[in-house]
C-alpha cells in the first residue's frame, strides 16, 4: 500500500486536472471557482479575505491571479477599493458552473458512503492539526 502523502498528492492533482477540465469552457480553473466562492459566501469580500481564505489552496501569485481573471472576465467587480462583489451576470454564470461542480462531486464520491467520506475528512483534519500543533510548539523560544 502507498502511504497517505502518495494518494494526497495524487487526489488533489485528479481533482484539480478534472476540475479545470471541466470548468474550462467558462473560463475558470478550479482557483478561480473557490475564489468566486469566496465572493459568493461574503458578498463585501476583500483581496485579503479571498488571500487567507484560500491560502491553503495556492500561493499568493496564483490568488491574486485568479482575483484578476474573475475581474477581467465579467464574474466580479470592485464596488468600492479592496472590496470584491459579483456581478449580475457572474451570479447568474455561477449557478450554471454548480450544475457542473455537483456532478463532478457525484463523480469523485462515487463509491464512497456518507460516513466514509465523513472519515476521511475527519482524519485528514485530525493529521493537520497534529502536525501545525507540533510545528508551532517547535517554534516556541
Amino acid at each position: 500500500m502507498k502511504p497517505i502523502g502518495y494518494w494526497l498528492n495524487r487526489t488533489d492533482k485528479a481533482l484539480t486536472r478534472y476540475m479545470d477540465d471541466m470548468l474550462e469552457e467558462f473560463g475558470l480553473t478550479r482557483i478561480a471557482w473557490q475564489v468566486l466562492n469566496v465572493i459568493h459566501d461574503a458578498p463585501e469580500a476583500t483581496d485579503s479575505d479571498v488571500l487567507s481564505t484560500l491560502s491553503a489552496n495556492a500561493e499568493i501569485h496564483t490568488l491574486t491571479a485568479a482575483v484578476d481573471t474573475v475581474l477581467a472576465d465579467g464574474w466580479a467587480t470592485r464596488h468600492a477599493p479592496d472590496r470584491l462583489s459579483l456581478t449580475h451576470s457572474g451570479r447568474q454564470r455561477l449557478t450554471d458552473v454548480a450544475e457542473r461542480v455537483d456532478a463532478f462531486r457525484n463523480l469523485s464520491t462515487s463509491g464512497i458512503s456518507p460516513d466514509e467520506y465523513r472519515t476521511a475528512v475527519l482524519v485528514l483534519e485530525r493529521m493537520t492539526h497534529n502536525l501545525e500543533t507540533a510545528a508551532s510548539a517547535d517554534r516556541r523560544p
